[in-house]
């Protein structure tokens, strides 16, 4: 089969994914086998690739956001039917044993192993996954439109879930890529009496007009001070700056959701009395729960969510990541594998 794989820590600009032939996986007792129709681009990627979230093996095959159609079962496995067109997301297991497991935060468990950092991923034909970590699709999405909601429309509602937004509370956004453009189709219909602000880089005016036509109620650059004060805020970004702009902007009591898996720079130095007083929150979005895809996919049908995405080919995975780091991805970045 054909893969892009990941042989070591590396800068992006350098292409370091390498188009391979690799062995079709062989499905173990309760794995499925899928053939991979389509998968996303996460910011994940580049925290792999560029070592802020090293990978467990090289070399790896990338990609966590996965459509694809079950190919073979392993023993023992009959959740699915071959030919069912499945989901396989960021969290690829976890033990069911340990207190954050039997509490329902399976996404906290120290034995928990991840979609293309553990295990291979989605960045090639097939993968295999353990049947109880893959979810039926709904059929109203393409495999393009469906990869984005595995990660960044998951992520995106456990941190919109963890922000303890109600009705007619104002919400901020700062930065406005594949997760964001998808949450803001659920605050819309969750939500509709709460405004929504959103903030980008100053030079992201694409990001900005997405954002206009999918319902912000404003649109800024990180740095400005919005008409109302935050009574919630998420921060999708990959730098620390957001995170006191956000503070500085929220309402008292308001609380802060840092919805990134890593940031590239650190968090500038805060002001007690400016940035954190007045009962101000922080916390922080660590993985998903299968809870949270199980929970939010059927929503996404329902509402119905309509992902903007730009579609890739495997071989130009490097391309789509380069761009993806510089901002200029509108939407979700999704790499087409197979047709089906």
């Amino acid at each position: 089969m054909k893969a892009m794989v990941l042989k070591g820590i590396s800068s992006i600009k350098e292409k370091p994914l390498e188009l391979v032939d690799l062995p079709v996986p062989v499905p173990n007792s309760g794995q499925i086998l899928v053939k991979v129709l389509a998968c996303g681009i996460c910011h994940t990627e580049l925290d792999e690739i560029e070592g802020r979230v090293p990978p467990a093996k090289f070399p790896i095959v990338l990609g966590h956001e996965i459509v694809g159609r079950v190919e073979k079962l392993g023993s023992g496995a009959s959740r699915f039917k071959e030919g069912e067109r499945v989901g396989i997301a960021w969290i690829n297991w976890a033990c069911g044993e340990c207190p954050f497991c039997l509490k329902g935060e399976e996404n906290l468990c120290e034995s928990a192993k991840w979609t293309g950092k553990d295990a291979d991923g989605g960045y090639a034909q097939y993968t295999v996954v353990s049947e109880e970590f893959a979810y039926p699709l709904p059929e109203n999405f393409s495999a393009l439109e469906a990869a984005p909601l595995l990660c960044a429309g998951v992520i995106g509602y456990r941190a919109l879930k963890l922000s303890g937004l109600e009705d007619g509370q104002s919400l901020g956004l700062y930065g406005f890529g594949a997760s964001a453009h998808i949450l803001i189709q659920v605050v819309k219909y969750q939500y509709p009496h709460s405004p929504v602000l959103v903030f980008t880089r100053p030079q992201q005016k694409e990001h900005q007009n997405l954002a206009r036509k999918l319902g912000a109620d404003w649109v800024g650059a990180t740095g400005d001070t919005p008409p109302l004060k935050l009574n919630c805020a998420i921060d999708f970004t990959p730098v620390g700056e957001p995170v006191r702009e956000a503070l500085r902007n929220l309402q008292k009591g308001g609380r802060l959701v840092i919805n990134a898996i890593r940031k590239e720079t650190p968090i500038p130095e805060l002001d007690y009395a400016q940035h954190l007083w007045y009962e101000k929150e922080i916390k922080s979005v660590a993985n998903v729960t299968r809870r949270d895809a199980e929970e939010f996919l059927p929503l996404a049908a329902k509402i119905p969510i309509i992902p903007e995405v730009q579609e890739f080919r495997l071989e130009e995975a490097n391309e789509g990541l380069i761009l993806l780091k510089e901002g200029k991805i509108q939407g979700a970045g999704v790499l087409r594998i197979a047709e089906g």
